[in-house]
C-alpha cells in the first residue's frame, strides 16, 4: 500500500472512533458519569502520547527553541479559533448534557459546532500522517491515543447534540464528515511534508501537540470533571499510564 494511502487509512481509522461513539450515544442511553470517566481516561492517554511521542521527538530532531515556539503557536492558534467559534455557539460542543446551544437559540450554531469538532480532530490526524514520513510506521501509542480519546468525544458530543434537538442526519453527517476529513488531513500531512527538513517537521509536530493539549484543557477535562469530580485526576493518570506502557512495550 502506498504510504500516502496508508496515512489516509490510519487517519480514517482514528476518525471512525468518533462515528462509533456517536452511534452509541444515539442508540444507547449511556450514563453521563461513564462518559465523563472515559473522557478523563482519553485525556490522560492523549497527554501521555503528546509528551513522550510528539514533544520528545520534536525536541530531539528540531531543538528546544523551535519546538517551544511551535508548541505555543499551536496552542495559541487553537485557543483563538476556539474563542471565535464559541461566540457562534460551539462553546459546549463536547458536553453530553443540555448545555449545547440549540439552533433556535442561535442561528448558525450547528455549523459552528461542526467546524469546532473538525478543529478538535485535525491536529491529531496530521500527526498520524507525519509519523509515516521517511518510511516509518504509524505510532501504536499515538494511534491508540487518538482512537481511545475520539470514542468518548463522539459519544459525549453526540449525546449533547441529541438533547439540543439536532437530527440524526445532522449528527451522523457531522461525524462521518469529520472521519473522512481526518483521513484527508493525515494524507495531506504526509504528502505536504515529504522532503521537509527535520526542523520543519519538528515544528509542525510541536504545533499539533500544542493544539491537542489546549483542546484537552478547554474541552475534555471540563466535561470529565463535571461528573467524575475528585476522581478525574486518578482516571486521567490511569489513561496516561496506559499509553505510556503501550509506548514502552
Amino acid at each position: 500500500m502506498p504510504k500516502w494511502l496508508e496515512a489516509g487509512w490510519w487517519g480514517l481509522v482514528g476518525g471512525a472512533a468518533l462515528v462509533a461513539g456517536a452511534g452509541i450515544a444515539w442508540f444507547v442511553r449511556v450514563p453521563r458519569w461513564l462518559v465523563a470517566a472515559v473522557m478523563a481516561f482519553g485525556a490522560g492517554v492523549l497527554i501521555s502520547a503528546l509528551s513522550f511521542g510528539l514533544m520528545d521527538e520534536a525536541e530531539r530532531t528540531g531543538g528546544l527553541l523551535p519546538t517551544a515556539l511551535g508548541f505555543l503557536g499551536g496552542a495559541g492558534a487553537y485557543v483563538l479559533a476556539d474563542a471565535l467559534l464559541s461566540r457562534k455557539g460551539a462553546k459546549d460542543r463536547k458536553r453530553s448534557g443540555d448545555q449545547q446551544t440549540r439552533e433556535a437559540d442561535m442561528a448558525g450554531s450547528g455549523t459552528a459546532i461542526a467546524i469546532g469538532a473538525l478543529l478538535d480532530g485535525v491536529p491529531e490526524s496530521v500527526v498520524l500522517g507525519v509519523s509515516l514520513l521517511d518510511g516509518g510506521t504509524v505510532g501504536v501509542a499515538m494511534l491508540a491515543a487518538v482512537f481511545i480519546s475520539n470514542l468518548p468525544e463522539g459519544l459525549s458530543s453526540a449525546a449533547g447534540m441529541k438533547q439540543a434537538g439536532r437530527s440524526a442526519r445532522y449528527v451522523f453527517g457531522v461525524w462521518i464528515g469529520i472521519a473522512v476529513a481526518s483521513g484527508l488531513a493525515s494524507t495531506v500531512g504526509y504528502l505536504g511534508l515529504r522532503g521537509a527538513s527535520p526542523a520543519t517537521i519538528a515544528v509542525i509536530t510541536a504545533i499539533a501537540a500544542g493544539a491537542i493539549l489546549a483542546m484537552i484543557a478547554d474541552t475534555m477535562i471540563p466535561e470529565a470533571f463535571e461528573r467524575t469530580q475528585i476522581f478525574t485526576g486518578l482516571i486521567t493518570v490511569l489513561g496516561f499510564l496506559t499509553a505510556f506502557t503501550i509506548d514502552r512495550l
